[in-house]
């Protein structure tokens, strides 16, 4: 699956393998996907699907009895934020695993149908999937409907993996195009203040009250329950960190849009460890939390970084 240019006599390999691969039709979807599920089995290799649901059923009847083996994922449940596909998915089954193996996860995060909201956040999860797992005896296939998604997204899958697989089947092709951190960087996109906002500017004696602002304004548009409590925890833990590595204040909004309510904090402070929110917590660490617990409620979380300060922006549904 490699299929990478030799490297020089001084260099090591990566032992972490990232393909992309493209397929037109079911038939190439099972063609790339069942035999590298099915040749991970055989190796006594941990795997993995993490797959649209429509997509999920294919595999499993595709498999027959060997689908019992492999754990298989929604990914429009589990990678619903894109955000929380490293630490809640990918790294949650690959930490679990005993060392020795070389661990195999399929990994479908963009399909037909993701907003345009989202979709940034989907390209940056795949550039740092690179980072995410360097060093480490992994293999993430991930798939690529080239008959449905526009050409911008497969030029896109080129920059954030390494090697590409066409036609669904086939040896792994060095990408030419590979480029992680240039992805990323595309996608900061500047997020547009929102027109009719809940506002609150905070610091650090009002970090309670800008918690009850935003769920007062999240409950009249609309959450309830869980929901509802989580947008005060989103908000308690983006106001605190805006206080302690913002510059010591922030401004804080809330609105309702498409169907949703949005939640962001914007501060003076410069975002610069783009995995932040993407690692798991180890059981002993103490702090460092926030952005991943934020990653880990909301159903989309983006973030902007730049020289005038730094925006998270939450989606809650209703």
């Amino acid at each position: 699956m490699r299929g990478t240019a030799a490297a020089s006599p001084d260099v090591t390999p990566d032992p972490f393998v990232h393909p992309a691969l493209f397929y037109r039709d079911e038939r190439e979807y099972l063609d790339g996907i069942a035999p590298f599920l099915r040749e991970g089995l055989a190796a006594g290799e941990p795997v993995a699907a993490a797959v649209p649901g429509e997509r999920l059923r294919l595999l499993r009847d595709a498999l027959g009895a060997d689908a019992r083996h492999v754990r298989l994922l929604d990914m429009r449940e589990a990678g619903r934020n894109p955000g929380r596909i490293i630490p809640g998915v990918l790294r949650a089954f690959a930490d679990a695993q005993p060392a020795g193996h070389r661990v195999r996860i399929v990994g479908e995060p963009i399909w037909a149908g993701r907003s345009p909201s989202e979709y940034p956040a989907c390209v940056q999860h795949e550039a740092l999937i690179n980072a995410a797992f360097r060093g480490r005896t992994v293999t993430i296939l991930c798939p690529y409907d080239a008959a449905r998604l526009p050409g911008h997204v497969l030029e896109d899958a080129r920059a954030t993996h390494p090697t590409v697989i066409p036609g669904g089947s086939g040896p792994a092709r060095p990408s030419g195009a590979y480029a992680p951190d240039v992805a990323v960087a595309r996608y900061n996109e500047p997020l547009p203040l929102a027109a009719d906002a809940m506002t609150f500017a905070f610091v650090a004696d009002s970090l309670p009250e800008a918690r009850h602002a935003a769920t007062d304004a999240g409950r009249r548009l609309g959450l309830t329950g869980t929901a509802l409590e989580d947008l005060a925890l989103a908000t308690a833990e983006l106001t605190t960190n805006s206080v302690v590595h913002g510059g010591g204040s922030g401004v804080l909004r809330v609105w309702g849009e498409d169907g949703r309510v949005l939640c962001e904090v914007r501060d003076g402070g410069r975002f610069t460890d783009p995995l932040a929110g993407r690692r798991p917590a180890s059981r002993d660490q103490r702090g460092g939390r926030g952005l991943l617990m934020v990653n880990l409620l909301a159903d989309l979380v983006r973030v902007h970084t730049g020289d005038e300060g730094t925006t998270i922006r939450c989606w809650f549904s209703r």
